[in-house]
């Protein structure tokens, strides 16, 4: 069984375009955060103070001096923690002085405050966070499984498409939450003087080409369902 032939192989213009539309989506993407990134990482923030200066103040002018904060690895590989209660900030956000570094670490601070106030959607994420991990660890074998085998395969195929339905209404809830967190970052660098008024919107646009990246997963697993619906369907 040729498997380019169910994945696209068989002249199937419609799935060849869904994969470039997929590709060139998270490419570009990935190429506009990193092009915000660098650019406004140069950007010294007129305080001069540290990703771990603006995210220790915010926190503790929110009431949260039992959230600890440590240096990570890795670029771009800052997160919250809630079931340790630390934020990482990767090297460049935790020691660095840029108009980049501090709107990253308050967004990071964002999330913080979150679980602090139990955000609403906090919970439903929760609730499918278990089921979304395993779908997503098993979405892609069930569907090559279904591929393969001849009995029952579609039935199999369908369970796949389920596992990547509960992937994407996971990316789904996952958005307001970064959004939600990055509208946070602005408010505190903004109330707290962390940024001059013309600063804020190079640290908005740091945040959205980051939310974006989000966007563009969810797009990308519901272009792959697509796919795999047509392939299905083709199966018939």
């Amino acid at each position: 069984m040729n498997i380019l032939y169910y994945y696209g192989g068989s002249g199937s213009g419609t799935q060849w375009l869904l994969i470039i539309a997929s590709v060139v989506l998270m490419m570009v993407v990935q190429g506009v955060l990193q092009r915000n990134y660098k650019k406004y990482s140069t950007m010294r923030n007129h305080r001069g103070i540290s990703g771990f200066e603006v995210a220790r103040r915010i926190l503790d002018s929110n009431g949260l001096t039992n959230v600890q904060i440590f240096e990570g690895q890795g670029q771009l590989s800052d997160y919250f923690d809630p079931t340790k209660n630390i934020i990482k900030l990767s090297p460049e956000v935790y020691s660095g002085r840029s108009i980049a570094s501090l709107a990253i670490a308050a967004h990071e601070v964002g999330h913080a405050i979150q679980y602090a106030t139990k955000y609403p959607v906090i919970a439903l994420r929760n609730k499918i966070l278990p089921l979304a991990i395993s779908a997503s660890n098993l979405a892609w074998v069930v569907i090559f499984a279904g591929l393969f085998l001849t009995t029952a395969s579609n039935t199999i195929l369908y369970i796949g498409i389920g596992m990547l339905v509960v992937v994407a209404a996971f990316q789904l809830i996952t958005l307001p939450l970064e959004f939600n967190a990055s509208s946070r970052a602005l408010a505190n660098l903004e109330s707290g003087n962390y940024l001059d008024y013309d600063e804020l919107p190079k640290a908005k646009r740091v945040l959205n080409s980051a939310a974006m990246t989000y966007v563009a997963a969810l797009i990308t697993t519901v272009i792959e369902i697509i796919r795999v619906v047509l392939i299905s369907r083709s199966r018939d």
